[in-house]
């Protein structure tokens, strides 16, 4: 798929000498779901900042759907929808009229029957003439996604968009991208709850200390950096690894009670070969469990590794 968004060697520096993004390279493939993942204060809000023209890069150029976001900031900003962290609207106005509004600004023709779409997409369609300041901290998320959407923008920034929410709202957030992408909507999700990368992820990015340090698919990461574990738990406990099991690699655990077999994500675990030595070892297994890595596990130990 061709690139949407070219981050090229995208880098910010304060004037107090902060460096909040060292140099960035990253392309983002129309159509998909890019998952950006870090800590507090990693950049990737800095880095969303940028390319939506909110915040200037200190060097390096962007260019979202063929547009600079410098040289042709209107074209380009057009293109873009945010849905940033804090909540930010006219308390005053009622949901259609904002929505409406956010709509104006961009350019695009009043269109009533899209905004009615857009607003029963995100139950919001009851609370058309109900004032901001009248609605309950979810339904606020809603009405700022509903203006990020409402000039039809080809690419979406949710910026912690569940964060403080409900479940329920979260899935009908996870219902919506997915719908938004199936319309070939690309859209871009920075997130603390990795459940929702894991969830819903093409592709992920790492991101810590202003240094993006990985760019994977979700399940080639989850394969390379993943680990599947076999846990073998014996009728009678033992004292070591028998050096007839030395090939496996096997950990002792649980007081002589447990076997731990390890393997990374990218191969598979030979449990007949296993359990058929064993047998002839003549050691009992009373029950066995297995156990993957999930892309949360994968995160906490890239980000440790790097810290």
């Amino acid at each position: 798929m061709p690139a949407i968004i070219s981050i090229e060697n995208v880098a910010k520096v304060y004037a107090s000498g902060l460096e909040a993004l060292k140099p960035i390279n990253l392309q983002i493939e129309k159509g998909e779901i890019f998952a950006l993942l870090g800590p507090n204060g990693a950049g990737k809000t800095t880095l969303i900042n940028i390319i939506c023209g909110i915040v200037t890069a200190s060097s390096g150029r962007v260019i979202a759907d063929g547009h600079d976001i410098v040289i042709d900031y209107r074209a380009a900003r057009a293109k873009i929808g945010l849905v940033p962290q804090e909540l930010s609207t006219d308390s005053f106005e009622t949901v259609w009229a904002t929505v409406s509004f956010s709509r104006g600004l961009f350019g695009r023709a009043p269109n009533p029957k899209f905004i009615e779409g857009l607003l029963r997409d995100l139950s919001l369609l009851d609370k058309r003439s109900s004032r901001i300041m009248t609605l309950s901290g979810g339904m606020k998320r809603r009405v700022m996604i509903a203006k990020a959407l409402s000039h039809e923008p080809e690419i979406l920034f949710l910026d912690e968009p569940t964060a403080g929410v409900d479940v329920e709202l979260r899935r009908d957030m996870w219902a919506l991208v997915r719908a938004l992408r199936d319309r070939g909507v690309t859209i871009i999700l920075t997130t603390h709850y990795i459940e929702e990368a894991e969830e819903m992820a093409d592709r992920v990015g790492v991101i810590n200390k202003g240094a993006l340090i990985l760019v994977e698919g979700k399940q080639e990461l989850m394969k390379k950096l993943g680990k599947k574990q076999l846990t073998l738990h014996l009728r009678t406990p033992i004292e070591r690894v028998p050096a007839e099991l030395a090939s496996f690699g096997l950990e002792l655990k649980a007081a002589g009670h447990d076997l731990v077999y390890t393997v990374d994500g990218a191969n598979s675990i030979d449990i007949s070969a296993l359990l058929k030595r064993m047998s002839e070892l003549s050691i009992v297994i009373k029950d066995l469990q297995t156990h993957q890595s999930s892309l949360e596990e994968i995160f906490v130990d890239l980000v440790s590794e790097r810290a």
